[in-house]
């Protein structure tokens, strides 16, 4: 379902091409994102499904005023994509620079992470040049395993939030559009992500931050939050802000997204600690936890779990439960997505001049407007 845009001629910031009006990109909301058990074990905030469609209209309105042609977003049964299609109809009428809206949609929605993955097929089959997802650690999962090399921006409005990043969306919505267009280079503007791939038994899964092998037995509620079952955890990043699983690690050994190594902990039960950490493993609750050793989890080498029963946790959420005779190993890569650097993308911008012409700065050193030039650019200015 396409819903046509204002762009009539009139130029936007960036010069309108053949190519650029042909550019999109793709943008999936999780409307479940952010309302998982931990909404009612912890005193967490709902993130509201109408300011994740004020997001996307405000993504919209960014890729428009730089000549994008093309937004693809997804549909849902929750009300986010018939508010954004209300939107757009207002603010198409009110300016010259509103990109063509295509609504993509699924016969039948499932509600399940097959969703995300089918969108992301769908998406990048129909030619956008970056995959924009609204959700937490697990929708990001999911889309990671079908985004290939296409860029992937995720922003956070899950549960769960390690990997998705903390954007306002109209910045997001730029730097989108700058690689999309081919105004920015996806090799600059982009970072390979670490990865988790995980073998439980015959099934084999993937994580972007954290793999957790506990002593619970089913995979239940799905969302992992009691601390006394945890036995083993593998992080393939460790930040010490980091809310969730891996800020256990990050208080340990914390590791940047960049290092080549991740972190494994293994957590005592039944012996003396030799740590004691207190971390914020669910919204609105600090835990302490027993920790009996921790150390670097190296690149490609597989780690087999010690725990001969339980259910393995991948960024966060309880997937796959295995017994006795089921073996269980975990090993960090670097092929993951290509994730979106949205800072490096408006670093280049600044420098090249692609959203100014002829803006004045002031010298180090410098007083008064007397002083005043205009940088120099590389070529890339707005003319």
């Amino acid at each position: 379902m396409a819903q046509s845009g204002s762009n009539n001629g009139h130029h936007p910031w960036r010069p309108v091409t053949a190519s650029s009006r042909d550019a999109a990109i793709g943008v999936i909301v999780n409307p479940l994102s952010g309302r998982d058990i931990r909404r009612v074990v912890a005193q967490a905030s709902v993130f509201p499904n109408a300011e994740k469609a004020n997001m996307v209209l405000r993504m919209v309105a960014a890729a428009g005023a730089l000549g994008l042609g093309r937004v693809l977003v997804s549909t849902d049964d929750f009300g986010v994509a018939a508010s954004v299609l209300r939107g757009s109809q207002q603010h198409s009428a009110q300016t010259d620079h509103w990109p063509e809206l295509t609504f993509c949609e699924l016969d039948p929605l499932t509600g399940t992470a097959e969703d995300t993955k089918q969108l992301v097929r769908r998406m990048r089959a129909d030619g956008a040049g970056v995959i924009v997802v609204l959700g937490g650690d697990g929708t990001v999962r999911a889309a990671a395993s079908e985004v290939g090399g296409t860029p992937l921006l995720p922003l956070s409005t899950g549960t769960n939030n390690a990997f998705p990043q903390m954007w306002e969306a109209t910045v997001a919505g730029v730097a989108a559009a700058l690689v999309a267009r081919g105004d920015v280079d996806v090799r600059s503007a982009t970072q390979q992500a670490k990865v988790l791939e995980v073998q439980c038994g015959t099934a084999t899964e993937l994580a972007l931050v954290d793999v957790c092998v506990s002593a619970t037995a089913q995979v239940g509620a799905r969302a992992l939050w009691k601390p006394e079952t945890l036995r083993e955890l593998y992080c393939a990043f460790a930040e010490p802000h980091a809310i969730g699983l891996s800020s256990i690690a990050g208080q340990l050994l914390p590791t940047t997204r960049d290092q080549p190594h991740g972190v494994a902990v293994h957590f005592a039960t039944g012996s003396a600690p030799q740590y004691r950490v207190l971390a914020p493993i669910t919204p609105g609750k600090l835990t302490a936890l027993d920790v009996s050793a921790v150390q670097h989890l190296p690149l490609g080498e597989p780690v087999a779990s010690h725990v001969p029963a339980g259910t393995v946790a991948l960024d966060g959420e309880r997937e796959c439960e295995f017994g006795p005779g089921d073996e269980v190993t975990v090993r960090l890569t670097n092929r993951g997505p290509r994730v979106l650097d949205v800072q490096a993308v408006l670093d280049t911008a600044a420098r090249r001049g692609l959203l100014r012409s002829g803006s004045p700065t002031v010298p180090e050193g410098a007083t008064g407007v007397d002083s005043w030039r205009v940088p120099p650019s590389d070529g890339g200015s707005h003319r």
